[in-house]
């Protein structure tokens, strides 16, 4: 019986390896894999050994035979990947081991930052003999946007802790919490301490929206409401009117999604969940009834992946709706995101919450005098304009990186500047033992497993300074 990758995928490509007929597609090799919303399992080719059930740290694959109601689509969103024939060896290529130099003294490592792209180039230094890591993390609980940013009721997605607590628990990874790099320790102190240093910082604000009225009480930005229901500490003290009852989420990639859902679905289904109380509370007295999602491209454009989609429209008691007038007419059949567009009602049942998806809208300004009231956009193919009932508006535009003290700072890109890893100043020479990996390196692109490819390419420029003697010399110079 064919098994089949669901919605919860992070694309670690753990499963890739664990896989003995490589039948789990894209491989990490491919250069498919930076770009795919998730794996495909070939129903043709799979076994049935079960071995990417047990690899999979979030428990994304299942059986056909368990697949619940709302993810028997993704059996054949696995096999339509497939239907193309791939020339493909008998066996995943595995990454070559890192061979490291012997200096006599064990490669000693810092890394800034304990989400995913921190903790996965932990889990790479950790394999050299004798290697030591020592984490700073700001905050005082570890995990970055596994813990922050990802919605309570993405339960198996959160479950990659459970990934990342145990690269922790490795004897040679010391984590030193509540520790802010350039005001408890500098940089120099970093690399007085150790030979290199990685920021996996991430990239924790969110891009401005510059329009008339977005200064407006009842306007906020989706990473502070996300922050807000997941109990970030940055965040934990923001309050947000849900008396309204029409709501607009400017963007429409899956943080839209999920702040859409969290707004609609019934709070209850939340209790057993990682939600912060405070939320909860306030989602359990909340009088919104419609979100609106605003995309300004149409709807072959939509940020959001399709496996976030099926995962929205198998919502129950949910309505999501498009007007199909705003639908594309001449996109390719094959498109399956369009297809499930296209197969939504244009208007909601007469039960449950409504989730609006709406397209071609530019936002122009934000109606209200003392607070939100509504938003003015217009079309984007004629020009015409529109107005929508909206007392609270949440910005969902994308996540910006913040400068890191000491380093160099690309604000145009909102990252620090770098050669495959190797942080670069001014004048285009790399920073000696510095590095960065993340969306700090490359901006918010990707998913949670990308980040493990990406903090893999990192770590190997840094194994190849040590070994040409670069890290020694660096630290000697600040010493």
């Amino acid at each position: 019986m064919p098994h089949a990758v669901t919605q919860s995928c992070v694309g670690d490509g753990s499963c890739v390896y664990a896989c003995p007929v490589n039948c789990i597609q894209p491989t990490p090799d491919d250069p498919a894999f930076d770009l795919a919303e998730m794996l495909f399992i070939d129903p043709a080719t799979c076994v049935d050994c079960g071995a990417c059930v047990s690899a999979c740290p979030v428990d994304a694959i299942k059986p056909h035979h368990e697949l619940e109601a709302g993810e028997k689509a993704f059996l054949q969103l696995n096999a339509a990947y497939h239907q193309v024939p791939r020339n493909r060896p008998t066996l995943a290529p595995v990454r070559p081991r890192l061979r490291v130099r012997d200096f006599g003294i064990p490669l000693d490592v810092a890394i800034v930052g304990s989400g995913p792209a921190a903790m996965y180039a932990a889990e790479e230094l950790l394999t050299i003999p004798g290697a030591r890591v020592t984490v700073y993390e700001r905050l005082e609980r570890p995990n970055g946007l596994v813990r922050s940013g990802v919605a309570p009721d993405h339960r198996r997605t959160r479950r990659v802790s459970g990934q990342l607590e145990r690269i922790r628990r490795h004897p040679r990874l010391a984590m030193r919490l509540g520790v802010e790099i350039g005001a408890d320790l500098t940089h120099d102190d970093l690399l007085v301490q150790h030979h290199a240093v990685i920021y996996a910082v991430g990239a924790s604000t969110d891009r401005r929206l510059e329009i008339p009225g977005a200064e407006l009480p009842g306007v906020a930005s989706a990473t502070s409401f996300v922050g807000w229901y997941n109990g970030h500490p940055d965040h934990a003290g923001h309050a947000f009117d849900l008396s309204q009852r029409r709501v607009a989420v400017i963007g429409n990639g899956n943080v839209a999604l999920d702040v859409a859902r969290m707004l609609t679905v019934d709070p209850e289904t939340l209790v057993d969940s990682e939600i912060a109380p405070p939320a909860l509370a306030a989602l359990r007295s909340s009088a919104v009834e419609e979100v609106s999602i605003i995309g300004r491209r149409g709807a072959e454009f939509s940020s959001f992946t399709l496996p976030e989609l099926i995962g929205l429209t198998t919502t129950s008691n949910l309505n999501v709706v498009v007007d199909p007038a705003e639908l594309p007419m001449d996109a390719a059949a094959d498109d399956a995101k369009l297809a499930l567009l296209r197969s939504l009602p244009s208007e909601p049942g007469p039960t449950g919450r409504t989730i609006r998806l709406r397209y071609g809208l530019a936002p122009q300004r934000i109606l209200g005098a003392d607070r939100a009231e509504g938003l003015e956009l217009a079309a984007t193919d004629d020009g015409g304009s529109t107005t929508i009932e909206a007392g609270l508006v949440l910005t969902a535009i994308g996540y910006r990186g913040l400068p890191v003290p000491a380093l160099p700072y690309d604000a145009s890109r909102g990252t620090v500047p770098n050669d495959a890893g190797r942080v670069t100043g001014d004048d285009g020479a790399p920073m000696p033992g510095t590095y960065v990996a993340g969306w700090i390196k490359r901006g918010p692109t990707g998913f949670i497993g990308t980040n493990k490819r990406c903090a893999q390419d990192t770590v190997a420029e840094l194994v190849e300074d040590h070994n040409a003697g670069r890290l020694s010399t660096a630290r000697a110079a600040v010493t």
